[in-house]
């Protein structure tokens, strides 16, 4: 019975996982990951090392590792970074308890990460512990105001729903204990149209930019 009740669940995540994939490859996705990467990549301009904290299967981490970023990938799932491709180092992990050395990166980047991730103050703490001295973050956080966030959480079955942490003020605050930061709503998003909005009614994310305090 309960090799029979694993099983079961092994199935019902690879089936999820493979749901998941199927959609990232719609043109709608690949347009928002489009956005989302060139908006990365304008931000880590001079930047050679990047740790993505809940990566996932790295499509994003993807598109920075062919723009010549050395890219690690940091995701508690084993299975999601098992689809990563081999261009992105890969690691099983939390975010509470990062594994790495201190001062070993130029740059941490959260991509609609940060607000699934249970204790997001101690993930932040040890965002700041592995930057380099002058070290960037980057939090793209949904946004709760927006349509794009309502729509997705009206559905039963959406990841939005999964979602831990809503409060974005609160979010901000504990950055700015670490970094010195700068913020701005980014990519609206109405239906599958996606465009440039910094429309906190319209925009689907919060992007929280921050370099670390000494």
């Amino acid at each position: 019975m309960v090799e029979r009740k694993i099983l079961r669940l092994i199935t019902m995540k690879n089936t999820d996982m493979k749901n998941y994939l199927q959609s990232c490859r719609t043109k709608f996705w690949q347009d928002v990951f489009e956005a989302e990467l060139k908006y990365i990549l304008r931000y880590l301009q001079g930047v050679k090392t990047v740790l993505s904290v809940g990566c996932g299967p790295a499509i994003i981490e993807r598109g920075l590792a062919e723009n010549g970023l050395d890219v690690t990938g940091l995701d508690i799932s084993e299975e999601a970074i098992q689809k990563a491709p081999d261009k992105v180092r890969t690691i099983a992990g939390s975010a509470e308890n990062m594994p790495f050395e201190s001062e070993s990166f130029d740059a941490v980047i959260f991509v609609a990460s940060l607000q699934f991730i249970e204790d997001y103050a101690k993930a932040i703490a040890n965002s700041k512990q592995v930057l380099k001295p002058n070290g960037k973050l980057l939090v793209m956080l949904l946004n709760p105001e927006s349509e794009f966030f309502k729509q997705k959480t009206s559905k039963p079955d959406s990841y939005v729903n999964k979602i831990k942490h809503t409060n974005l003020q609160n979010i901000e605050e504990t950055i700015a204990e670490y970094f010195s930061v700068k913020t701005e709503y980014f990519l609206g998003i109405k239906g599958t149209k996606i465009f440039q909005s910094q429309d906190s009614k319209v925009a689907s994310l919060y992007v929280i930019k921050g370099t670390k305090k000494q």
